[in-house]
């Protein structure tokens, strides 16, 4: 997928003001925010391809189901105001969109290599060495690993990797968000953040891209259907 190379350093760098400006942000100044994301992320996709701009909607669409799950209804985190934020869905396309851009800047093999072995460290150290137990994080580990290993799109899946781990680590150490001590129902010990939470992120990715091509088709299918037929002379 065609993506601009410079999204890989600008986009972490506008979520990272974005998660900063929102620790000082009431409710109406998330809206502002979210606002301003949506803009960015519309503007970001204009110049892409149908099928990137598909893919990337995709991924903002079954984030937003993951979120409002995950924070809304099951309470393994939260945000500040205990809400969802409106920047978060667009944000999503972010990420995904500076993934995709950081695995055109470095070197597939080692971008790989670099996402496999930190995230491998990542889920030992929950098990081992780090001060708060990880376990949930590090079930998601074998799966971000798989993926790694067999995909076609490994790079991809490994520069959304990087992004979101570094997001995820800068993040909670701001008190953007939070996760619980312990998966709610289930007293598995997580992480804050937890290692599966950046390899948990690739369903979203593997979703859309499974998904948006098969949309993209039915789209042409209908297409055709609805065009006027030519008239006979």
């Amino acid at each position: 997928m065609t993506v601009p190379r410079w999204l890989a350093a600008a986009g972490p760098a506008y979520l990272a003001a974005l998660l900063a400006l929102d620790t000082q942000a009431s409710l109406r100044g998330q809206l502002a925010l979210g606002a301003l994301t949506w803009f960015i992320l519309l503007a970001a996709l204009r110049p892409l391809p149908w099928i990137a701009r598909t893919q990337t909607l995709g991924v903002v669409a079954f984030a937003t189901v993951g979120e409002v799950t995950g924070s809304l209804l099951w309470g393994v985190y939260h945000y500040r105001l205990h809400n969802l934020p409106l920047f978060i869905p667009p944000a999503h396309g972010l990420v995904y969109l500076s993934g995709v851009a950081l695995s055109r800047v470095v070197p597939a093999r080692r971008l790989v290599a670099a996402a496999a072995a930190g995230a491998a460290a990542w889920g030992l150290a929950g098990l081992t060495v780090l001060p708060r137990p990880d376990a949930a994080g590090a079930l998601g580990v074998p799966l971000l690993l798989a993926f790694l290993w067999r995909s076609r799109v490994r790079a991809t899946y490994a520069g959304v990797f990087c992004v979101v781990a570094a997001l995820e680590l800068y993040g909670t150490s701001i008190g953007t968000w939070r996760w619980a001590a312990e998966l709610p129902g289930l007293g598995i010990p997580d992480g804050n953040p937890p290692s599966g939470a950046a390899s948990g992120y690739v369903w979203f990715d593997v979703m859309a891209l499974l998904v948006a091509p098969r949309l993209l088709a039915a789209a042409r299918t209908l297409r055709s259907h609805l065009a006027p037929a030519p008239a006979w002379r």
